[in-house]
């Protein structure tokens, strides 16, 4: 047992903290507003998250290049149109300064995420919604503008809305599938952001931007947005699957060596060109047997591949065949402009 008069302070002992304290010169530094600007000076929530302590943000960019690609092969079999679709890099920001961004109205989708706690968004630009519209009915790509922000989407746009989210979600499960297996569920829909709540103000999201466009008419974008606390708990997975690809101890070279050793047996059709003679078609039709034709033949002879000149050789013989050595390789750029 430990006494408890061993812990506390004797009179002593506080007759000196309190006569140091009133002889010690305390000077309140009090900063003005200007000053604060120019010292670059913000305030700090000690009890916020803080990225260094998480989530490798290569894996995400990982993740959401898979879900690009097969989101664009979902939106060609749905809309039967080529859309352009680019990943921005992944960043982490406070959910309020992202809110403070987007402008109503807006898709604002909420999903549950199976596998992963708490709730996510998907965020769909109106100009992408109009412009699948009219790819899906027949259009011209009318815009958004003049929308008020409080303008509600028609049943019929909410149907288009519901087919692109059931793209999303399958292209979400396929990006994800080498990590985990996931599904989506709708949780809910709004037209203003500020109405969303998927986390507190202060907190950190993880956005994946993809700027989308449809048959060259409208530009949009389409956000997901997973909550920091989200990824949190698998942020191992994560951190194993992008270290398991700078393994040393697995084999790059592996792949480049099957590659080699499949493509060497492929047979090549190629030509040994000594020369050209140009000939208008009354010419080549006058030719008869005896005529002499002028040749313009070439320093070295040229060797083509599938009608495209790869190198130039020397002509010779080598047992008892006529031969061609190799004497440089022709840059494409040369055969180009031959």
């Amino acid at each position: 047992m430990v006494d408890e008069d061993q812990n506390r302070l004797s009179d002593e002992e506080l007759n000196a903290l309190v006569s140091n304290h009133e002889e010690a010169d305390f000077t309140a530094a009090v900063l003005d507003p200007a000053e604060i600007e120019q010292k670059s000076v913000r305030p700090h929530n000690l009890v916020t998250e803080d990225t260094t302590i998480g989530i490798n943000l290569a894996a995400v960019d990982m993740i959401t290049e898979r879900f690009t690609r097969h989101l664009r092969l979902g939106l060609l079999e749905v809309l039967r149109t080529s859309p352009r679709v680019t990943a921005d890099r992944v960043k982490t920001v406070r959910f309020s300064d992202y809110l403070s961004d987007l402008k109503a109205p807006l898709s604002v989708n909420t999903m549950r995420m199976s596998g992963l706690r708490g709730t996510s968004m998907v965020v769909i630009d109106p100009n992408v919604i109009f412009a699948a519209l009219d790819n899906f009915f027949g259009g011209f790509g009318r815009g958004i503008d003049g929308l008020p922000p409080g303008r509600m989407f028609t049943p019929t746009e909410t149907r288009i809305i519901n087919i692109m989210l059931e793209v999303v979600f399958s292209s979400l499960r396929e990006a994800w599938a080498p990590i985990m297996d996931l599904t989506c569920e709708s949780v809910g829909s709004e037209i203003n952001p500020q109405f969303v709540q998927i986390v507190d103000e202060n907190d950190l999201v993880i956005v994946c931007h993809l700027d989308v466009e449809l048959s060259g008419k409208e530009r949009g974008a389409i956000d997901v947005v997973y909550p920091f606390a989200t990824l949190k708990p698998i942020r191992d997975v994560l951190r194993g699957r992008v270290q398991d690809s700078d393994d040393p101890s697995v084999d790059h070279r592996i792949w480049e060596r099957e590659l080699v050793d499949a493509t060497s047996d492929a047979e090549l059709e190629h030509r040994v060109i000594l020369g050209e003679i140009d000939l208008t078609l009354g010419q080549f039709d006058n030719l008869k047997a005896g005529d002499i034709l002028d040749m313009r033949k070439h320093d070295l002879a040229r060797v083509l591949v599938g009608d495209i000149p790869l190198f130039e050789a020397e002509i010779g013989s080598a047992n008892g065949y006529a031969a061609a050595r190799l004497v440089r390789s022709i840059e494409l750029s040369e055969s180009d402009d031959t």
